[in-house]
This record gives C-alpha cells, sequence and structure tokens, in this order.
C-alpha cells in the first residue's frame, strides 16, 4: 500500500498537526476532538468537495445568521453503551444528560428546518433523522429542571418522602423537648445539639450521663461530655433510615424501569449522538476558518494548483501584518516551479504554504487565499523537508535526501504533488548538484507537479531548458539587502552572497579572495540575474504606480459623474421654477398694463397724470428684472459680522460649501447647525457668522425642543442579540449618529458571547467609527465580554 503522504513525519514538518491541535481547541465535546484526530487528506473529488462546503456554510451561518443553539454537548455513547445491558440503569445525572443533549439535538434540527434549502449540505447531516420526542416526556416526567429525581415519580415515592419527612420533623420535636428539659435540670454541657455518627445528639455532662435514657455515640477528648441520642429519638430515627432504604429501592425501580423505556430507542441515541459529534467538528472547523479568514477555494478536476493571495495559515495567526500573499500557478504547461534566491528570503515558507494548503483543502478545510484560488486534487503529497538523521539506521542527512529521492522515483506519477526543500544540499556541491538534476529530470519524465527550492546554478538552467519546469525567484531589494518574499515566476533568483556578506561587514581582503576563486563565467550569470532582479524590481514598482494612479482616476471619474447627475437634476428643478415665476410675473405684468392703459383713458391722456402712470409701470418693471449680481466673496464680506462670538440662534455660512444654517447647540469648538429639517455637526473654525439675519429666539426654542426631545427619546444602549450581522451594524451605525449628534459621551453595546463572532465584527466598526475615541468590555459581573462599552 503506497502511502498517501510519504514519508509520514512530512504533515508534522509541513504543519498540519499544528492546524489540527488548533481545531480542537475549538471543539465542545471530546467526540468531536477525537473526529479532528482523524482528519487526514482524501483522494476522492465529490467527498472533499462536500467537506469543504459544510465547512463554507457553517462559517457564513456563523458570519450572517442567528445564533446557532450549541447550549450542551455531552458524550453519549458511554452512556448509550451503559444503558445495552439488561437489567442495567442510568442514574440521575445520566438521563440529565442524555435530556439536555436531546434538547440540543431537536433545538439544531428545528434551526436547520426553518432555514431548508438555505444549507444543503449541512442537512445532509442530520437527513432522516426523527424527532423522538416521547423520549423526552419520559426522561421529564422522572427528572426535573435541577437534573434530581421529582419525588412524585411514583405514587409510592411520594408516600415514602412524606413519611421520611414527617418522621424527621417528629424525631426533631421530640430531641428538642428532651433537650430543652436536660437544660432546665442542668445536666447538659455547653453548647448545642451536635451530629455523632450521622445522629443528632444531646451534649450531656459526664455525670449525668446515666441520668438519660439513650445511646453514648461519643465522648469529649477530656472525657467530661458524653453525646447521647435519646432512646425515643432513636427509635424514630431508625424508622427513618428503614423508610430511606425502602426509599433508595424504589428509586432504583423507577429508573430501572425508565433505562427499559428509552433501551428501545439507544439506536436513535447513537445517531443523535454521531449529529452532535459531526455538528461540533464542522464547527470547530468553521470557527478556526474564521481566524485565519479562510475562504472556499474552486475544486478543479485537473491536477493544477493556482493560489491567489494565499498566506502560510500559522504565519499569519502569529505575525497578521506582515504576512505576503503568495501567487503561483502550477498546471500542465509549468508543472514543476524551482525557486531560487538568497537564504531567509522565503523559499522554503513558499513551498510549505503550497504543500500545507494542498493538505489542508484535500482534508476538507477552507484556506487563507481569494476565492478565486484553484486547487486540484492529487493522489499523494511527496515531500524533502530538512534534516532527516537518523542514529538508528545510521544514514546522514544526504543518505536520508537519496532514500526519499528514490522512493520518490519509483512511485511518483502525474497525480503526484512533490515537494523538495534545499534539492541537492547535503554533500559536494560537485555531486550534489548532477546528481538532483538527473533526479529532477527522471521525475519531470513521470509529469508529476511540484515546489523545489535550490541554491544550484545547474538546476536553475536545467529549469530554463526543460519543458514543464519554470524558474522562479523571490525577491531580494538589494538596494536595502532585504528580502520582499515575493515570488517571481519566470526567472532564476541570485543567492546575494557576496552582497550579504559584504553588508555584515565580512572583510574587503576575504570577499576579494573569494570572488578571485569563483568561476568568471558563474559571476558573469549572477551579475546578470542582480541586474535582470533591479530592471524587473523597477518594472514593478512602475507598474505598482501606474495601477494606483488608475485607481485614483476611476474615483476622480466617478465623482465628477456623480456631480454631473446631481447638476443635470437640479438643473431640472431650477428651470421648472423660473418658468413658473416667469409665467407669474407675465400675468401680473399683463394686469398692470391693462390697469395703466384704462386709466390713461380715463384722465383723457392728461400729461401729468400719464407721467405718472408710466413712472409706475417702469417701477414695477425694475422690481421683477434681475439686479446686479455682487461678486460671492463681497457679498459674504458684506453679510459677515467681525465678531467671532457665536450663541444659539445665530445665523451662519458654511464655508465649505456656502449653505446658510443656524446654530442650535453649541459643544466647546463643534456646532449643531439647522438647515430645516436637517441637522449637521461643524467645527467652529468651519463657520463665519451672519449679520442681518434674526432668528434668535426661534432658534432657541427650537434647540430647546429638539435637543430635550431627543436626549429625552434616545437611550444609550442598544441590543443586538440575536440580530443577523448586517442588521445588527445596520442598527448600531444608527445609534452611533444619533448618540453623536446628541452629545452623549457613551453608549452600551449587548452583543451577548455566543462564538464571538457578532463582537468581532461589532468592534471591528467601532474600530473604523471616527467618533469613537475607545472601548471595552463590561465588568465581568454585569456581562464581561458580552457587553461592549464605546466612549465617543
Amino acid at each position: 500500500m503506497i502511502s498517501m503522504v510519504y514519508p509520514i513525519n512530512a504533515i508534522d514538518k509541513l504543519g498540519f498537526s499544528e492546524i489540527k491541535d488548533k481545531i480542537r481547541q475549538k471543539c465542545l465535546s471530546e467526540s468531536g476532538r477525537d473526529l479532528v484526530d482523524k482528519i487526514q487528506p482524501q483522494t476522492r473529488f465529490d467527498q472533499i468537495d462536500r467537506f469543504l462546503r459544510q465547512t463554507s456554510e457553517f462559517k457564513d451561518l456563523l458570519v450572517n445568521d442567528s445564533a446557532f443553539p450549541v447550549e450542551n454537548f455531552f458524550p453519549l455513547r458511554s452512556i448509550i453503551e451503559k444503558a445495552r445491558v439488561e437489567g442495567a440503569f442510568l442514574l440521575e445525572e445520566e438521563f440529565f444528560k442524555v435530556l439536555l443533549s436531546l434538547k440540543t439535538v431537536y433545538a439544531i434540527i428545528r434551526y436547520f428546518n426553518e432555514r431548508e434549502g438555505l444549507y444543503p449540505n449541512l442537512e445532509i447531516l442530520f437527513e432522516h433523522l426523527p424527532i423522538e420526542k416521547g423520549i423526552i416526556r419520559d426522561i421529564e416526567m422522572v427528572i426535573d429542571e435541577r437534573g434530581k429525581l421529582k419525588n412524585n415519580a411514583s405514587r409510592l415515592l411520594l408516600e415514602i418522602t412524606q413519611q421520611i419527612q414527617k418522621a424527621e420533623q417528629e424525631a426533631l420535636k421530640r430531641i428538642n423537648s428532651i433537650f430543652k428539659s436536660a437544660q432546665d435540670s442542668g445536666w447538659t454541657a455547653d453548647g448545642n445539639l451536635t451530629i455523632r455518627d450521622g445522629r443528632l445528639c444531646i451534649p450531656v455532662l459526664a455525670e449525668n450521663k446515666r441520668k438519660l435514657k439513650g445511646l453514648i455515640h461519643d465522648e469529649s477528648a477530656t472525657g467530661q461530655t458524653a453525646y447521647i441520642e435519646p432512646e425515643e429519638v432513636f427509635q424514630l430515627n431508625n424508622k427513618i433510615r428503614d423508610l430511606e432504604f425502602e426509599r433508595r429501592r424504589e428509586v432504583i425501580r423507577i429508573l430501572v424501569e425508565l433505562t427499559n423505556k428509552v433501551r428501545p430507542h439507544l439506536p436513535l441515541l447513537l445517531s443523535y449522538h454521531g449529529l452532535l459529534t459531526k455538528v461540533d467538528f464542522v464547527r470547530a472547523k468553521a470557527l478556526f476558518a474564521l481566524d485565519i479568514e479562510a475562504e472556499m477555494p474552486e475544486l478543479s478536476k485537473e491536477v493544477e494548483i493556482n493560489l491567489v493571495n494565499a498566506r502560510h495559515p500559522l504565519l499569519l495567526l502569529n505575525h497578521h501584518h506582515t504576512v505576503v500573499p503568495l501567487n503561483i500557478q502550477i498546471d500542465d504547461v509549468q508543472r514543476v516551479i524551482v525557486v531560487s534566491g538568497p537564504n531567509a528570503g522565503g523559499k522554503s515558507v513558499c513551498m510549505k504554504t503550497v504543500g500545507l494548503l494542498q493538505i489542508m483543502v484535500q482534508s476538507g478545510l477552507l484556506i487563507p487565499a481569494d476565492p478565486t484560488t484553484k486547487v486540484g486534487v492529487f493522489k499523494q503529497i511527496f515531500a524533502d523537508i530538512g534534516d532527516d538523521q537518523s542514529i538508528e539506521s545510521d544514514l546522514s542527512t544526504y543518505s536520508a535526501h537519496l532514500s526519499k529521492m528514490k522512493y520518490f522515483t519509483e512511485f511518483a506519477n502525474g497525480r503526484t504533488l512533490v515537494l523538495i526543500d534545499e534539492f541537492g544540499t547535503g554533500t559536494d556541491p560537485l555531486f550534489g548538484g548532477p546528481i538532483a538534476e538527473a533526479v529532477l529530470e527522471s521525475l519531470n519524465k513521470k509529469q508529476i507537479r511540484g515546489v523545489v527550492t535550490t541554491h544550484y546554478s545547474n538546476l536553475k538552467v536545467f529549469a530554463s531548458n526543460s519543458p514543464g519546469l519554470e524558474n522562479a525567484s523571490m525577491l531580494f531589494d538589494n538596494r536595502e539587502m532585504k528580502p520582499m518574499y515575493i515570488l517571481q515566476i519566470g526567472k532564476p533568483g541570485s543567492s546575494y552572497a557576496f552582497e550579504i556578506a559584504q553588508k555584515i561587514g565580512l572583510g574587503k581582503e576575504i570577499l576579494s579572495s573569494a570572488k578571485s576563486k569563483i568561476g568568471v563565467e558563474q559571476k558573469k550569470v549572477d551579475n546578470l540575474l542582480i541586474d535582470l532582479e533591479r530592471e524587473k524590481k523597477e518594472v514593478f514598482d512602475t507598474k505598482v504606480a501606474i495601477i494606483k494612479r488608475e485607481k485614483e482616476l476611476e474615483t476622480l471619474k466617478a465623482e465628477y459623474l456623480e456631480l454631473q447627475t446631481y447638476l443635470e437634476e437640479n438643473k431640472k428643478v431650477i428651470l421648472k421654477k423660473a418658468k413658473e415665476e416667469a409665467q407669474q410675473i407675465i400675468k401680473n405684468s399683463n394686469k398692470l398694463i391693462e390697469n395703466t392703459v384704462a386709466q390713461i383713458k380715463s384722465v383723457k391722456a392728461d400729461k401729468e397724470k400719464t407721467r405718472e402712470l408710466r413712472n409706475n409701470l417702469d417701477q414695477a418693471l425694475q422690481a421683477v428684472l434681475p439686479k446686479e449680481q455682487k461678486p460671492a466673496k463681497q457679498a459674504i464680506k458684506e453679510n459677515v459680522q467681525e465678531s467671532t462670538e457665536l450663541t444659539v440662534g445665530d445665523w451662519v455660512q458654511i464655508l465649505d460649501n456656502g449653505a446658510e444654517a443656524q446654530v442650535v447647540e453649541i459643544a466647546k469648538n463643534n456646532l449643531i447647525l439647522a438647515m430645516g429639517e436637517l441637522r449637521t455637526v461643524q467645527k467652529r473654525k468651519n463657520v463665519i457668522k451672519l449679520v442681518g439675519r434674526e432668528g434668535k429666539k426661534s432658534a432657541k426654542s427650537l434647540s430647546r425642543s429638539t435637543s430635550a426631545g431627543s436626549v429625552a427619546d434616545f437611550k444609550p444602549e442598544i441590543d443586538l442579540r440575536g440580530m443577523r450581522t448586517e442588521d445588527a451594524l445596520h442598527e448600531l451605525e444608527r445609534v452611533l449618529d444619533r448618540a453623536v449628534m446628541i452629545g452623549y459621551p457613551s453608549l452600551k453595546i449587548i452583543h451577548g458571547k455566543g462564538d464571538g463572532i457578532l463582537r468581532k465584527f461589532i468592534r471591528d466598526y467601532l474600530r473604523k467609527y471616527s467618533h469613537v475615541s475607545r472601548f471595552e468590555d463590561e465588568h465581568q459581573d454585569r456581562g464581561g465580554d458580552g457587553i461592549t462599552y464605546a466612549y465617543l
């Protein structure tokens, strides 16, 4: 049997065991953790596709849907195995675990039934599982909500319980009476009634112990006090003990009967247990996917890998902001990528990212890469990573590498992904290089896919001359002398040995000596590579600058189009208004002319009167003609008061857009302004005061009514629990805007704990909201991280 991943420790070397550990931590149940331990790469396309879709659907559910019911997950398998045995019975606490687990199962089934068709791949998990409410009814008849047996679980149990309570009360009453009598007689020692050997006793002075009939249970250390249970009470306590034995027998009888009722349903309970386990498992995978910002790639039936903006998940968790995305394509044309470049330039990380993400996808896990990423299914993954020196088999590092190469060349085929780190190292470069080249040639003939990292020049030359092999390099900033961690396909990279040695400060004589020893041709090749890399870097920087400029132009174009649309709309409104005014002017003019003519006729063309009437007509005409426009700035100056003092009710002009507004409220350097029904917040320096506009009183009353009304109506608290993420953020934005307008100092946001998804999105939103200065959890006693306080 050929192993899917060879050697088996390659899984650990690539970091997959760490990925599994992190998913295990997300599980709620031991059975879920057991499933995580069993995760391994699959080779069946349909199976991988289903696993990926289930994880992707659960991730969408966690982000966008209401809270998922995961209150109680208990390991039911051991309970079910115990109940299988004829005559055995489950204890109260075991029935209680079954009851709570069943309630969770039914809540989950209801959750998906309400969303039928929304999560088709998750629905497969509980297909054909019936809701058997009879089991819950039977258990609830016997077990209460605290997990204890109900006193009225049977008529006999109720009678016995009542008899015990009555006998206990009688015994307590009798012993209190005898104790008081003994105290009055002066027989008792200091202290109250005390318990000895599980019995309530009276502390009696040693010299009086014969005066009180009863059983001596104990004596004090000094022997001065005897602890006596009175004879009458002794009889009553024995009766209580007998009743308790009887009660215990009845409890066992009830539990046996209940176990017998549940036994026929054990196969169904086992199915429920399986559902809870699978749900826990998929939920853990989805939660981990959220942690590493993973997406579902496109699964391909071809033997190919096309990673778009992929990141190494473990690096992403540890160094979130510094991980440079990897873009790499492996297909039937460029089957093997030969990566070269300086040490610590990211060659190994590049290769490990390809290997780890491939194993993750084939194990049904989402990966941190763009959704446009395409990943095929490989039958085998072979990896040679790191030092495998073996003391037991007396193999050197190089021998260990060679034994793996032997296995690779024998068993690899067209559906094998081969990953080799530092190909050919570990022996004399004179021999290591040619052997590595021969192995690579053999693997290439087998049409394998893979990533190989190397420093050997002969492998770089071989790759450039062999179809199917493609050179690639990790970009290096040779001015700053530091790696850029960007993979560049299509050309080999220099090892930058001399440049790095020079930067570190190795002596000039040593460097000169080393350079004289290296072959002239090799030196030319290396210099050529460095020049190529520099030119490539300049082209790359220019390309980035062009793309940035194009984006800026696109933004400007969009703003221009938006402004043009706005002007077009306003133009229509202004023209319509102007036409209406013109019609009104014509109407009024016609009337004026008619009246003037009539009056001239009536005064029979009296010259003085006619002149007067004509003057009236001229004045009316001047009134409707457009007045000469003053320059805007001059108009503003004439209207602006020199004084900078502002009070509520003053009229101001907003410098940005020239709009006029009335001051409603003043808070330090911020003003709340009213423009009709609209309100806006402006900085003091962004407005100038206008003269000749009155309305202080109305503004004050407006301010009072607006502010008082807003403050009275406004609650600085918002409850977003159970809401979809999008709705929750929309509601939060509305309340935050109102809080800023009114001037509230803080806002209480209740989002609940759950899986922490809603909390994460809310806090991401608060970070981006400019008016929020900081936020923090509520005190642990009052809700902890289920509530966030945002300070404005």
